[in-house]
């Protein structure tokens, strides 16, 4: 469990790197509406229950895949 969890903390990382730059344009990058792309599958089904509750937007999206590393965390310590 513990590579499980530093795998998927790399790749909450590396997404949330990737929506920055999309997101301000950063490194001489075009804004791209579709920089968050790489964050749903790594917070579902938190994203699909979220949207389901009326709180959509991007803090649901950028917090969702936070749940899953903490459950991550939780069965590496467990």
């Amino acid at each position: 469990m513990k590579w499980a969890f530093y795998v998927f903390v790399a790749l909450y990382a590396i997404a949330l790197v990737l929506l920055a730059i999309g997101t301000f344009g950063w490194f001489g990058q075009e804004r791209d509406p579709l920089s968050a792309v790489f964050l749903l599958p790594l917070g579902l089904p938190w994203n699909i229950l979220a949207d389901k509750a009326g709180l959509d937007g991007p803090l649901a999206a950028i917090l969702s895949p936070a749940i899953n590393a903490a459950i991550l965390y939780w069965l590496w310590k467990r």
